[in-house]
């Protein structure tokens, strides 16, 4: 059952001592904040993954609880040997604010009150959602997070995280999302909003500890989203126009056909794990989501530093393609780098929770962080700061190389010596190496990554650099050649 997974796991849980001011001017105290993590965060605290889910996930993103039936929502991405890789990064996973797995939300208990907050909880956002994840990484001591990504709501909070703290991720991946959200989708959160509004249950939202709950209402509000979630072409796989339990039509009300059957199982399974007021909330702040500045996306997002791999799905029609594009071409309009994939899939905006091959293929490719060490060369030639010119010379032709660095005796890096540097001795008359080598050296070490040390060298306009250790002692070289090698 645990073969590369995770293995057993607990949601731990984070309790936040300062007040968070939300979007709406509105105060919230006392607010805790239910999470996962899986892995070790290494000694630099450089390895951190943070993963946002959709509208009803939470935090348990993989592995195991006690006595569960199933794993997280994302075993198939998350654990040893996957692409998110436990036994690379720390991944933490955190439930929303306004959630109902944990983290405070109308479920809680109001500490003004002493009852559950019901209706009394503020609007939120998905910009105060972002806001209490960051209370939560910075608990950790994590300046950057190595990455961010999350699908369908989870992608809005990806592209927040992108705009509202710029510098804390290298890269992230928003998956079948929108930088805003548009009428169609406002609409199918509505009127799932409506269905528990008309349920007599929900009371105004003062339901707790009725012992009634607005069942069947939020039973039909999951049944209209999840609609939204499959393509035509997988309900056609999956149900066709199949019977359920009957060999033919009945001629009443009562459920004929298979996929009605699927959904109101689907409703009636949602309302055992989910709270209705959470779910009005979550919508809510789904709906409100919407990026751009002075209705331009590409202003919204001038501020992007991260890496982005943007993903969506060809059958998606909830987020579609052309809505994942949009971003696409606003963080082009900003030089951001930023790449961009596309599932191919007939389960609709659910692929992004089931495609684990083309999933996997994904992040991998772009997680990977090869770093300097996997290609610099090691066996290079060295000289010493006493030597002369045509020494210099000769060991270029010798070793057919245009750059050695200068070193001391115990191979401590004081200078480097080029081509350009024997053309100038000729020009300045000059014999002594020490006259013409460079001393202010740009450098890197084996541990930096090839991303870094390629922007680096385009900066700096240079071809080579040599790659030391802590006490500057010359390890190896690295150059451009090596580099577009491995990217080509």
């Amino acid at each position: 059952m645990y073969d590369e997974s995770v293995g057993i796991v607990e949601t731990k849980y984070f309790d936040i001592a300062d007040p968070i001011e939300l979007d709406s001017g509105e105060i919230l105290n006392n607010v805790t904040v239910a999470y996962e993590t899986y892995g070790e965060l290494n000694k630099e605290k450089s390895n951190a993954i943070l993963i946002c889910h959709a509208l009803t996930g939470d935090a348990h993103a993989a592995g195991w609880h006690e006595g569960d039936k199933k794993p997280g929502w994302w075993e198939i991405v998350i654990g040893p040997g996957k692409a998110i890789d436990s036994e690379k990064y720390f991944i933490i996973c955190s439930n929303v604010l306004g959630g109902c797995k944990g983290t405070t939300g109308p479920s809680s208990i109001n500490p003004k009150t002493g009852k559950e907050y019901g209706l009394d909880f503020p609007v939120i956002t998905i910009k105060d959602m972002v806001k209490v994840q960051k209370k939560l990484v910075d608990s950790f001591g994590i300046n950057q997070l190595s990455a961010i990504i999350g699908g369908s709501m989870g992608g809005m909070q990806v592209l927040q995280w992108m705009i509202t703290y710029p510098k804390m991720m290298k890269k992230a991946i928003p998956i079948a999302t929108s930088a805003m959200s548009y009428p169609q989708q406002i609409a199918f959160n509505a009127v799932g909003r409506q269905a528990i509004f008309s349920d007599p249950n929900w009371n105004n939202g003062n339901y707790y500890g009725t012992g009634k709950k607005p069942e069947n209402g939020l039973s039909l509000a999951r049944m209209i989203a999840h609609i939204t979630y499959l393509s035509d072409e997988s309900m056609d796989l999956k149900f066709g126009r199949g019977l359920q339990d009957k060999d033919e039509i009945s001629y009443d009300f009562t459920i004929d056909f298979q996929v009605e059957s699927y959904l109101r199982h689907q409703g009636r399974t949602f309302v055992k794990r989910f709270d209705a007021n959470s779910y009005l909330y979550i919508t809510k702040a789904v709906d409100l989501f919407d990026v751009s500045v002075n209705n331009s996306l590409s202003d919204g997002f001038k501020d992007v530093e991260a890496k982005v791999e943007i993903i969506s799905v060809d059958s998606d029609w909830l987020y579609p393609t052309e809505q994942n594009k949009e971003i696409l071409t606003a963080l082009n309009a900003n030089d951001v780098e930023v790449s961009y994939s596309e599932i191919k899939s007939n389960y609709g905006h659910d692929a992004f929770l089931l495609e684990k091959g083309q999933l996997n293929f994904i992040f991998s490719k772009f997680l990977s962080d090869n770093i300097v060490e996997d290609i610099m060369m090691e066996e290079i030639a060295t000289i010493k700061d006493d030597a002369d010119v045509q020494d210099a010379a000769k060991l270029m032709l010798d070793k057919h190389v245009t750059h050695i660095p200068v070193v001391t005796d115990d191979y401590k890096l004081i200078g480097i010596v080029t081509s350009w540097d024997l053309s100038k001795s000729i020009a300045t008359n000059s014999n002594h190496l020490k006259d013409i080598m460079t001393t202010t050296v740009k450098y890197c070490h084996a541990q930096d990554s090839i991303e870094e040390i390629a922007r680096k060298m385009r900066d700096f306009d240079i071809s080579c650099l040599p790659v030391v250790d802590e006490d500057m002692k010359v390890l190896g070289l690295i150059t451009t050649d090596q580099i577009s090698n491995l990217l080509s």
